[in-house]
Order: structure tokens, then C-alpha cells, then sequence
């Protein structure tokens, strides 16, 4: 009776929500303060996949959601992105018959990284993929390390671990682990022989603290490593991408696979590897895999094409609060080669809490910026200055540099300018701040 009639309350808070078209985790959390233990109580279908770490974790669930669908599985996974325990509750809860029982073949659960042991505390996980980590949101996260310790709690022995071989700390949670698969790269023609981040989160081994060395990077500290001291290692992988030419836009996995990229960046290429190896391993067909996510556009608004005066452009997401995403957006941007302009906006940090901490300003590869392909540079937003002071230390020409702390006075200076190629990579928090003077293509 408690089950049912709490079940009762949840769907008519998030019908309720629904009319007054307010999306939430709000019937979640109602549902957990009557009842704080009916996720135990739920039966879930066969197969629950969880995907949690630090960047990827959206984009890697629909691209698994867009496979599942293709391959006539019924899916039910919090689209909305509200991925801390109260959304995963909604989520489910919403989908239960009255009785209790969740109608899919698979649950899709994407995971905050701090929230994934109380959500997992409850069950577990058939299969569970952990993407990455990085330095992220250092107000909320602290230190990588420090995210690891509140990750490992959710890890279970009755889980199938889907891990990145190419991240050394993602690596640890293997330790003491007899089902684990793992994915990676193989070396490419883009891969260096040296770290070419500001800092070198790889210099050290997280299970020992003796010295690292790379055999190569992919970028940052993600590549093949080994510990000089304890012989922690990038493992063999059962999923790899073989072959990367970004340039033309195509992967192969496994020696055999082709994929071809909608957006050629290296991130989306180690989302689409997750993908594949987690519904590999839930009995999809390979060749099915790579046709659904061969061209795949995101629809999770990560990337979004815009006009913008005379000129058209690509708005790249990259986190707060989290260099790597930075950097790996201006690698994009440099990649491609032609003549372009780049928007930075940083105006409120967090949509989480309230902070002016910018210190993580400095962990971003802004020299990138004085690319002779880049001909402009627009900083924008409240902390537009503390963006210049940044930019100021790399061998960046200021003159190509333009600050404006007034996003609708930029925007609309920069759409009377003549037509050029344009890429603007600010964060969730400040992106409706911008494509709001824009028109979406």
C-alpha cells in the first residue's frame, strides 16, 4: 500500500509539474521523503547501464539510448540530464506501473559522479561505464583524487566495470575486481610524446605516487602509461580505436568497425567507444552499433550551429571549472584550420552554487589562441577581465583580443561586423546568454 500510494503521489507531482511545463526532480525527491527506500523495492529490467565521470556522460547515454532504439529495445533513461539521486528517481519512479515494475528492456542511468553511491546504494548496476576524470568544478570537486574516493563507494562486484584504459586514475577502480572491460586508443598521428597541457595530472601514479611515463598522450594525461614503482599500466583493451583520422572524420574500431564522426573532436570519438562497448556487451550486433552512431547529431545541445548577424557559427560547450573541456574545444576550433573568430564567455560560473573563483582560469591552454587562423578573440561576461589578465601571459597577440563584460552590446557588434566564421565555447550556465541573440540553424 505504501509502494502504490507513493507511486501515486510521484506521478501526479510530475503531471502536475508537467501542465505548468516545469520539468524537475522534484516527484523524485517527494517520492523519497515518504518513502526513502523504494528504489529497492522497484523491479528493474534485465539490464541497468549506468555511465558516470568527470566529461561525456550525457553524450555517451544518448548515443547508447540512440543504439538501444535502433535496435528495437525499449529504453528508459533520464533525458533530462538530472543525474543526482532524486532525477534518477524521477526517472524511474515515472515509468513504473502502479505495481511497482519498470516496462523496458534497459534502465540508462547517467550518474553524477557524488551522487552515484547514494543512487547505487539502493542496486546495482549490470553494467557500468566511467568515462573519465578530470579537474572539474574545483569549488564543488576539490582535487580528481577526491572525486575517486567519492565515486568508489558506487562501484559493486556484482557490476560489469566498462573502464577508460587510456585514464590512470579511472584505471583504480579495477583494483580488487574480477569483471572489468576495458576501452582505449591506440596510438594515432595526432598522439605526442610529451604531455601538452599547463599541468601534468599524469606525472604521478595514483596507486603509489611514483613517477609515470607515457609511451604517448591522446591529450592531457590520457594515453599509455606505467608506473616505474608498482607497474600500474593502461591494460590490454577488448574495444579500441585502431584507427583516427579526424580530418576525414573517421574512426575504426577494432580493425573492423568504420564510423564516421558528425563532430570530429576526440571526445566524441571516446563517447562512441563507450557506446559500442557497453552495447556490445549487451548482446547488440557491431555492424548495428556503428550504423546508429555513424553521422550521429548530439541533440543534447552540446554542439548547436547558429547565425549571428552575417555569420555563421559552432557553440561548443566546455564546463566551467574544468580546463580539459576547455582545451579540448580550442583544439577543435585550431583544427580545423580556416580563418575564424572566437567567443569566450565566462559570466556566472555555476548554475550550482555562487562563486567567483577563477583560479581554474589558468589551468586552460589559452596559448592555442595565437593561431594564425584565429583572427579575433571576443572575451565576454562578468569576468571578461580576469580572462584578459589570463590571455595576457601567452604569446596570444592582445591586439587581436576584444573585451566586452556586456554580452548583448558584443553580440550585437559582432553581428554588424562583415561575415566570418565564428566559434563561441562558454559553459551551461551562460549558454541561453548568448544563443538567445542568435539564430539556431
Amino acid at each position: 500500500m505504501r509502494l502504490f500510494f507513493t507511486l501515486l503521489v510521484c506521478k501526479a507531482v510530475k503531471l502536475i509539474l508537467k501542465l505548468l511545463g516545469r520539468g524537475s526532480s522534484m516527484p523524485g525527491l517527494v517520492a523519497l521523503k515518504l518513502y526513502p527506500d523504494i528504489l529497492e523495492k522497484i523491479k528493474l529490467p534485465q539490464y541497468i547501464i549506468a555511465v558516470t565521470g568527470s566529461n561525456g556522460k550525457t553524450s555517451t547515454v544518448e548515443m547508447i539510448a540512440q543504439t538501444l532504439n535502433h535496435a528495437g529495445k525499449k529504453v528508459i533513461w533520464n533525458k533530462e540530464g538530472s543525474n543526482q539521486i532524486a532525477g534518477v528517481a524521477t526517472s524511474i519512479l515515472s515509468h513504473c506501473t502502479m505495481g511497482g515494475k519498470v516496462k523496458a528492456d534497459a534502465l540508462l542511468i547517467e550518474s553524477d559522479e557524488r551522487y552515484a553511491k547514494y543512487t547505487f546504494s539502493f542496486f546495482s548496476p549490470t553494467h557500468y561505464v566511467i568515462t573519465n576524470l578530470y579537474r572539474d568544478q574545483l569549488t564543488r570537486n576539490a582535487h580528481p583524487e577526491w572525486v575517486f574516493n567519492a565515486l568508489k563507494p558506487s562501484v559493486h562486484s556484482e557490476s560489469t566495470l566498462i573502464l577508460n584504459a587510456d585514464d590512470p586514475l579511472v584505471s583504480c577502480f579495477a583494483e580488487n575486481m574480477n569483471n572489468v572491460v576495458w576501452f582505449g586508443m591506440d596510438r594515432q598521428e595526432f598522439s605526442t610524446d610529451k604531455n601538452t597541457g599547463i599541468y601534468d595530472d599524469g606525472r604521478y601514479c595514483p596507486m603509489c605516487k611514483g613517477i609515470m611515463e607515457y609511451d604517448y598522450y591522446h591529450y592531457n594525461h590520457i594515453g599509455s602509461y606505467h608506473c616505474t614503482n608498482c607497474g600500474h599500466k593502461k591494460e590490454n583493451t577488448a574495444f579500441t580505436v585502431t584507427r583516427a583520422d579526424l580530418d576525414k572524420g573517421i574512426i575504426t574500431i577494432n580493425n573492423e568497425y568504420d564510423i564516421t564522426l558528425a563532430f570530429k573532436s576526440i571526445y566524441n570519438v571516446y563517447n562512441i567507444l563507450a557506446c559500442f562497448a557497453v552495447c556490445s556487451l549487451v548482446g547488440i550486433d557491431k555492424k548495428l552499433i556503428a550504423e546508429s552512431v555513424s553521422d550521429y547529431v548530439l541533440k543534447n545541445g552540446r554542439v548547436v550551429k547558429y547565425r549571428l548577424g552575417n555569420s555563421t557559427g559552432t557553440f561548443l560547450i566546455s564546463k566551467h571549472e574544468n580546463s580539459v573541456s576547455y582545451d579540448r574545444s580550442l583544439d577543435y576550433v585550431i583544427k580545423q584550420n580556416k580563418p575564424c573568430e572566437v567567443i569566450v564567455i565566462v559570466d556566472a560560473v555555476s548554475r550550482r552554487y555562487t562563486t567567483g573563483e577563477t583560479s581554474w582560469l589558468w589551468d586552460i591552454d589559452f596559448d592555442m589562441l595565437k593561431q594564425d587562423c584565429i583572427k579575433r578573440v571576443w572575451l565576454l561576461g562578468k569576468h571578461a577581465e580576469d580572462l584578459k589578465t589570463r590571455i595576457s601571459f601567452t604569446d596570444t597577440d592582445m591586439n587581436k583580443v576584444t573585451v566586452n563584460t556586456d554580452i548583448e552590446a558584443a553580440c550585437k557588434e559582432i553581428a554588424s561586423r562583415p561575415a566570418c566564421e565564428l566559434y563561441t565555447i562558454t559553459c551551461f550556465s551562460d549558454k541561453n546568454k548568448f544563443l538567445s541573440m542568435t539564430e539556431i540553424l
